[in-house]
């Protein structure tokens, strides 16, 4: 493997890699070229990621992998399914987009993660964690009496294992016993260690067709000596146990093969290519190093996860506070304050900001890794103990947690506080990563308690009241920076459900802003001469200045960044329904469609929720 110390800023030469166009171009290589292409890929990977931004290091992991499935299988009449799709860029890249690389995440260009409309090689649509295996299932059932000859396979990182959803997945493979590869891509350094002569062998043994017909022919031998067989099966199992932590895949019913050097083509070549002709579930253990090949990136795996673009990050010298240091600074001096508060966050501490934290308090301090629904239920086993959980937790991967959230924690109104990073359009990551639901899905249940904040300070101020108010509550705050408004450092809560008077001009027309875009809505405000209202408080609603302002006004108009469907402009509808209010209502949220990928100001606009926009509509309704 040819090792970069930095990222290359000019485009590399890369003559194999030039000549492909599609997996089948590599099929007739030599293992020697298959070695000069990885390094190809991995240059042009480093080059191409650095001028466009995006995942870094668990594409760098994969490439010698990616290149041997795409040689061994017939991709794209093979399924072949990423989970997450973190680790795709190599495989967009010998499926015929390497020379779109660089528009990645980007609006109209390739799409962040693997993704059905984009190429028939994406098997299936990704973007949250742990999904591969049970989408792979599905295929290979389904594919079973038309296309048998259908090969199958999924590749799985060691963070992604940690879900229950991956467990039940593998229970049921276990169970149905398809013709399927599963592959756990771990580059967690903790059992590199297991990579050895030893455990190497042993793998190259139990993958060889050699074995396989000698534990086929001696299975129908020993199987009228019932104890004998047991005893011979025993004996693989324990060898297994010894060299490899593969007992448990075992015992759910696959044939555990690994772990071998995922960096190592000859060694991924020769046992995939036998896996290929087994029969039944098959489990690969591969290691690998995240990052691999540039010195930086191995050496601090969690920093070069996502890099911006090389410029960027040498022009970056912006000191603004990002909403997530905001929830930072807070959960660290609240926690000061009050030594009930217990910091979760299903593996998202940098993300969440809960690094200062974890280093400060960490004995209160609980990742409990890719596993959204057993962060909630875990926060409110917490709250029953006089605790007070508050769980850090991106607004588009508390969708996984929502039965929990209801059945555990509103049902019996237990104080969980939910921190609700990345609410709204997050920008690049696109739909799978945007929070735009939250609000809609919160404002049914009882009990619950939904802030929505609309600049840094009010941010702290919510958190705060959230906090301190005994029952569920939800404060949602979006991806990157705010207005950059002066933070008080106190922690005083607002009063719950009391909406903030911006400018009041005593007008007919009355704007209602549920979260960040105030500084839009006050433009707005300032041209039609309009009341202009910070609510804050989505559940409850302050019913009290809603009815003596509606009462006499013509019109009202709510500005969120959420879902118009079921948002908070919905939940005004609602109580002027209910209380036979006379006024008409003109909504801004995010429309009911999918708004791809793009810089979040661009998805602004896609969703009609910039400036320009919102005043083209209301000239037309006014």
């Amino acid at each position: 493997m040819k090792i970069f110390k930095e990222i290359p800023t000019q485009k590399p030469i890369t003559p194999i890699l030039d000549s492909i166009n599609l997996p089948s171009d590599i099929r007739s290589f030599s293992l020697s070229e298959l070695e000069n292409l990885a390094n190809e890929i991995r240059e042009f990977l480093l080059y191409s990621v650095g001028q466009s931004g995006g995942h870094l290091g668990g594409g760098l992991g994969v490439i010698e992998l990616t290149i041997i499935l795409h040689y061994i299988f017939n991709t794209p009449f093979d399924n072949l399914v990423w989970d997450v799709g973190h680790q795709a860029y190599p495989h967009k890249i010998l499926t015929g987009r390497k020379n779109k690389m660089q528009t990645i995440r980007k609006k109209g260009g390739l799409a962040p993660f693997p993704s059905r409309k984009e190429s028939e090689f994406d098997a299936f649509g990704v973007g949250h964690s742990s999904t591969s295996i049970s989408a792979m299932l599905g295929m290979a059932i389904a594919s079973k009496e038309s296309n048998p000859e259908k090969k199958h396979i999924a590749v799985i990182g060691d963070g992604a294992m940690t879900a229950g959803m991956a467990f039940e997945a593998l229970s049921h493979t276990g169970h149905l016993k398809p013709n399927v590869l599963i592959i756990l891509n771990d580059n967690d350094m903790s059992i590199s260690e297991n990579i050895g002569g030893l455990s190497n062998y042993f793998s190259r043994i139990w993958a060889s067709k050699t074995y396989k017909g000698i534990k086929k022919s001696g299975a129908s031998f020993l199987k009228p000596l019932p104890q004998a067989y047991h005893l011979a099966r025993k004996v693989e199992t324990q060898m297994k146990a010894m060299v490899a932590p593969g007992t448990i895949f075992e015992e759910l019913g696959l044939n555990y093969i690994g772990p071998i050097d995922g960096h190592n083509l000859k060694e991924l070549k020769d046992v995939i290519s036998n896996l290929k002709e087994f029969e039944g579930p098959q489990f690969l253990h591969v290691i690998t190093k995240k990052g691999a090949g540039l010195d930086p990136a191995e050496a601090d795996r969690i920093g070069f996860h996502a890099i911006g673009k090389i410029q960027s990050i040498k022009n970056k010298k912006s000191k603004q506070k990002k909403y997530q240091d905001v929830f930072g600074d807070w959960v660290v001096d609240m926690a000061n304050k009050d030594k009930k508060l217990i910091a979760i966050t299903p593996a998202m501490r940098e993300g969440s900001g809960l690094v200062q934290f974890s280093e400060k308090f960490p004995d209160r301090y609980y990742d409990v890794a890719i596993a959204e629904q057993h962060a909630v239920t875990f926060a409110a086993g917490i709250a029953t103990e006089n605790k007070k959980p508050v769980v850090a937790i991106y607004s588009t991967f508390l969708q996984r947690g929502y039965d929990q959230l209801i059945h555990d924690v509103a049902v019996q109104n237990l104080d969980v506080t939910f921190a609700l990073d990345r609410s709204g359009l997050v920008g690049e990551d696109g739909p799978t990563h945007s929070g735009n639901y939250d609000i809609a899905f919160l404002r049914c249940i009882p009990n619950m308690l939904i802030c929505t904040p609309s600049d840094e300070n009010e941010t702290r101020k919510l958190l705060t009241t959230a906090y301190l108010h005994n029952g569920p509550a939800s404060v949602r705050y979006p991806r990157g920076t705010g207005p950059n408004s002066n933070i008080d450092k106190d922690l005083e809560p607002l009063k719950i459900g009391e909406a903030n008077i911006i400018n009041d001009e005593d007008s007919e027309i009355i704007i209602l802003n549920f979260g960040t875009l105030l500084n839009e809505a006050n433009e707005i405000s300032k041209e039609l001469k309009a009341t202009l209202v910070d609510m804050r408080f989505v559940k409850p609603l302050d019913e009290k200045l809603l009815s003596k302002l509606l009462k006499k006004a013509k019109v009202f108009i709510s500005i969120e960044d959420s879902s118009i469907m079921g948002g908070a402009g919905s939940a005004v509808q609602e109580f002027v329904s209910k209380e036979n209010l006379h006024v008409r209502s003109i909504l801004f949220g995010i429309p009911d469609k999918f708004i791809e990928h793009a810089s979040r100001e661009e998805m602004l606009v896609e969703a009609g929720l910039d400036v320009e926009n919102i005043k083209s509509k209301l000239s037309k309704l006014l």
